[in-house]
């Protein structure tokens, strides 16, 4: 190899995985001369994975990347295939949109996404080396490209030192066959990151044809359907169903039988996996009185026969794989067309990043993504999307943009990551977030469009739209403040189906909407002067109604956080000279470097006396206070 010189650039994004892609567009739609390096082209935006996006949680992050101004949204809604609103029947806190995509037309999106953004270079490369030369980034390519670049983002998936393991057969691999990246962790061991192992893993996807659905259950699309993306105006439309079956004590059998076989439990996986998306060998050795489990059979497109067997992740060998799929009901003769397998690869010890994704000790160098020790799309476009509006504002000499926990789940997944670490792969969950019932789905635009909007990623129509919801939100609730009904014959009707008490005065309609049993639809005959309004302007006005107080309560709690937050700790502070501080405290603080007395309380092994102990050494010593918002 001959090395070349191959020019300059502001920001380079290795990987086009879900992290890549955002950080990629972020930077570039910000002004920055941006490269986007990749293994194979043909894997832009691939899911090696399930062919979905959103979920629990997940689902409200992909709400923000879009209220930022993202790209994940957009390209969800131009794909799917079946859409459904997951736990309506809990309150509107954890409500979560999930959409089945089709996989080959999201790789195509976002590629053309890439491909026709301007500032953008999609680039087929492996990059192998990386090293830091007077302040800026040397990035070598296998085949002898040299760039220099301002910044950089790692955002390398399961590539970095990926190896696959299927039973007792192991070999270096990225997903789906991919070239791993090979070489570069030992660039980045050099460069003085400290790298871990983890290791996550995929079920078998299996012929269309050979599935018998005679006796499955039939899993349907919701009717009406919600987008992601507050861009998205034509109606989403349901193309396919999924469908619905279990294991049982053969399917068992069968894997206990042979879970000697399972690299798992043979050692030869090092790797650790994430807790929240076991394995089915995991989930039958972990809970061996649970007489069944449940899976989700899944199209992976319109126009492939591949179906994707949700919740039957494996690593036992192919000819066991055949075997315990054959028990499962619809499955019998079930003809496999890609064998189920785990991945080992490398990802950093997040402890390394601050707020804004930046290595502390690196200047110029983010991290993305499962790079950083997550799991899951949606939680790297959220990280891909911080990183790259980061590297871009740092190059332009502007303030670092950090979301902190009561703005944002993306505040939270960051927070958790640089101040708890990872023991093992992180996914989102809505009890991650202390402030869950501020931080919904259906207010994303509300929390987090005006951020977007001075970064410079809101479009001009975008905000004109944005600015008509929120009058048309402002214009409803003063309406429900002022409109009053007197007693009926016809309300009284109502209230009394809905369970709920009649009335003998008259009544505020905002008091009726604040009945948990009474919805705008319930009101329909008698409200009749009601304004013909988007159903998520309803939506969003019934909620803050109904939970009015709850929010109060919580939106004190964040302005509390929020003080806290602004007392400052001092970049160069040695714990050790603190009098007071328990060692392990001691030891976790000058491990991670908190910003702030916040930051420092949300360590593992830091107690509430170590804050107390902290609150008075800055009392003694003069507290600055941070005064910066979030941009």
């Amino acid at each position: 190899m001959t090395p070349y010189d191959a020019g300059k650039i502001d920001v380079a994004v290795i990987g086009a995985g879900h992290a890549g892609i955002e950080a990629g567009l972020a930077s570039a739609r910000l002004g920055c001369k941006t490269a986007v390096f990749t293994i194979n082209l043909d894997a832009v935006g691939n899911c090696p994975c399930n062919p979905s996006i959103g979920g629990t949680a997940k689902g409200h992050l992909v709400r923000e990347i879009d209220a930022l101004g993202g790209e994940m949204g957009r390209a969800a809604d131009a794909c799917t295939l079946q859409s459904r609103m997951l736990n309506l029947g809990k309150g509107p806190a954890v409500h979560s949109l999930r959409v089945q995509i089709d996989r080959n037309l999201y790789s195509q999106t976002m590629k053309h996404c890439l491909e026709t953004c301007e500032n953008l270079e999609l680039r087929q490369a492996e990059v192998v080396s990386l090293e830091t030369v007077e302040g800026l980034w040397k990035l070598t390519t296998r085949l002898g490209a040299v760039f220099t670049a301002k910044a950089v983002i790692l955002a390398t998936g399961t590539f970095l030192g990926g190896k696959i393991f299927v039973g007792d057969v192991s070999y270096e691999s990225g997903p789906d066959g991919m070239f791993p990246a090979a070489f570069l962790p030992d660039s980045l061991h050099k460069l003085g990151i400290s790298l871990r192992r983890f290791k996550t893993g995929t079920p078998a996807r299996v012929l269309r044809s050979s599935i018998d659905f005679s006796e499955l259950e039939v899993q349907e699309g919701d009717e009406p359907t919600v987008p992601f993306s507050y861009d998205t105006e034509t109606p989403i439309e349901n193309k396919t169903v999924c469908h619905v079956s279990w294991t049982n004590d053969k399917t068992k059998e069968t894997i206990l039988e042979n879970i000697h076989r399972s690299p798992l439990y043979s050692g030869q996986i090092s790797g650790v996996g994430p807790r929240y998306c076991p394995s089915i060998e995991d989930k039958v050795v972990r809970f061996p009185d649970k007489p069944r489990h449940q899976l989700f059979i899944e199209p992976c497109g319109l126009h492939t026969e591949e179906m994707y067997l949700q919740g039957m992740s494996s690593s036992l060998p192919e000819d066991v794989q055949i075997a315990f799929y054959h028990t499962i009901k619809g499955l019998e003769h079930a003809q496999i067309m890609r064998s189920a397998y785990a991945i080992e690869y490398d990802c950093c010890d997040p402890l390394q990043l601050d707020a804004s994704l930046e290595f502390r000790e690196l200047p110029g160098l983010y991290g993305a993504g499962q790079f950083n020790g997550s799991s899951g799309y949606e939680e790297a476009a959220a990280q891909g999307l911080v990183a790259g509006i980061n590297a871009a504002r740092k190059i332009q000499g502007k303030k670092r943009f950090v979301l902190d926990r009561a703005s944002s789940y993306i505040g939270t997944l960051i927070d958790d990551l640089i101040t708890k670490g990872v023991n093992d792969p992180y996914r989102m969950m809505t009890s991650r977030s202390e402030y869950r019932l501020v931080l919904r789905q259906d207010n994303a635009d509300e929390r987090l469009t005006p951020l977007g909007r001075e970064l410079g990623l809101i479009s001009d129509i975008r905000w004109e739209k944005f600015l008509k919801k929120q009058e048309q939100k402002q214009g409803e609730w003063k309406r429900t403040l002022s409109t009053v009904f007197s007693p009926s014959e016809t309300l009284n009707q109502i209230l009394v189906s809905r369970g709920t008490s009649p009335v003998t005065t008259g009544i505020k309609l905002c008091d009726l909407l604040r009945r948990p049993q009474i919805t705008y639809e319930d009101l329909t005959e008698i409200d009749k002067d009601r304004p013909q309004l988007p159903e998520a302007v309803l939506e969003s006005v019934e909620i803050a109604l109904k939970y009015e107080g709850y929010i109060r309560r919580q939106t004190a709690d964040i302005e509390e956080m929020r003080r806290v937050e602004k007392k400052l700790l001092p970049a160069g502070i040695d714990y050790q000279k603190i009098t007071g501080l328990r060692l392990e405290a001691i030891e976790k603080l000058n491990k991670v470097r908190p910003e702030n007395v916040g930051q420092a309380g949300r360590i593992s092994g830091v107690s509430p006396a170590d804050i107390s102990v902290l609150l008075i050494w800055l009392a003694a010593h003069g507290a600055e206070e941070k005064e910066e918002a979030s941009l």
